[in-house]
């Protein structure tokens, strides 16, 4: 029987050079067993050399690793007990899956009967039941996907390690496979740490996201909390795009703000001070309506249908907002003046 033995992650002021490059600057976070954690990015970030780090694959230049409270920081990757899913999947032609799952759990000194038996339970675990005898070539690219979790998985790891583990697949392919994922990670609850560039996969997947820019942490929180509350304009842009205006708290009170931008004022919940702020809205969040009614007033730069919305993109005098508008019965053709309006949801008043 698999069993799960969730072992808790910390780095400790960790730090990683190559040669005159900083790739991560004093790197301090705490990851809680059972939890999938996200490291998201950019490329160049510093995400994927920080798991490398944690698998022992890279060691740090200075500052310490903790896996399930042991210190890992020197240990060579087969003395960490860590499973590594890679975006390659990595497995081999000449093997059937049963033989690819059935590999690690050999090596590690298992009797091959009893190794065979618990690849078969893996197989079972990702629903790939009585596909053992396929070779990897005769397996589409997310049955591919679910024997390399099993490999992982049947090693009783105390944490999983995913490394872009859904980009070779379709994005239709995509969406099924991260939420196999997630429900297995929760069904198991097992600690799993998942580098991704896609946010829409970070959000799915995640009880914490860790944002990273420039080799240090920019944002970490609940998905929610990092879409809704951005602490920053890249954070704000990167998270599902966002317009950043500059604006003015013209009122704070009780947890609530009155901004205003150009000549419109909305209310939010906020506890931003009064004073010069920037505003990020996010292009959902905008309503857009004729000329002449209330609110700022634009003029249509841009106009695109894509079937379930329009895309606009209007200009103002606080620049050019990017406005996504779900109804497409009245849309709004280019060089046509029009007013926008913000709705409830959807905007953070931010810093910097």
């Amino acid at each position: 029987m698999i069993t799960v033995k969730a072992g808790s992650v910390t780095f400790q002021n960790v730090r990683k050079t190559f040669g005159a490059f900083t790739a991560i600057h004093d790197l301090s976070l705490t990851i809680e067993p059972g939890t999938l954690v996200t490291l998201l990015g950019p490329s160049g970030c510093g995400k994927t050399t920080t798991l490398r780090m944690l698998a022992g694959l890279e060691h740090p230049t200075s500052g310490k690793i903790l896996i399930g409270g042991k210190d890992v920081t020197m240990l060579p990757a087969n003395e960490r007990d860590v499973s590594m899913v890679f975006q390659s999947y990595a497995l081999f032609p000449h093997m059937t899956s049963l033989e690819n799952v059935a590999y690690g759990l050999e090596s590690s000194g298992l009797g091959k009967k009893e190794a065979r038996e618990k690849a078969e339970e893996g197989l079972k675990l990702v629903g790939l039941a009585g596909m053992g005898h396929r070779l990897p070539a005769e397996l589409s690219g997310g049955q591919q996907q679910r024997v390399a979790v099993a490999r992982a998985l049947v090693l009783e790891p105390q944490v999983l390690l995913l490394d872009e583990p859904l980009s070779n697949l379709d994005a239709r392919l995509r969406r099924r496979v991260r939420t196999e994922i997630r429900d297995l990670q929760q069904r198991l609850g097992f600690t799993a740490v998942y580098v991704t560039h896609d946010q829409d996969e970070a959000l799915a997947v995640s009880d914490r996201i860790i944002v990273m820019k420039d080799g240090e942490i920019a944002q970490s929180g609940a998905p929610r909390e990092l879409y809704e509350a951005p602490a920053s304009p890249f954070i704000a842009d990167f998270m599902g795009e966002a317009n950043v205006l500059p604006c003015e708290v013209v009122n704070s009170d009780a947890g609530e703000v009155l901004v205003r931008v150009s000549n419109l004022e909305h209310r939010l919940r906020s506890s931003a001070g009064r004073g010069p702020a920037k505003l990020a809205v996010r292009p959902g969040a905008i309503r857009i309506g004729a000329a002449g009614a209330e609110g700022l007033r634009g003029r249509v730069l841009h106009s695109a249908y894509l079937g379930g919305h329009v895309e606009y993109e209007v200009e103002t005098d606080v620049g050019t907002l990017f406005v996504i508008d779900h109804d497409v019965d009245r849309a709004h053709a280019a060089a046509s003046d029009v007013t926008l309006a913000f709705k409830n949801r959807g905007i953070a008043v931010i810093s910097g």
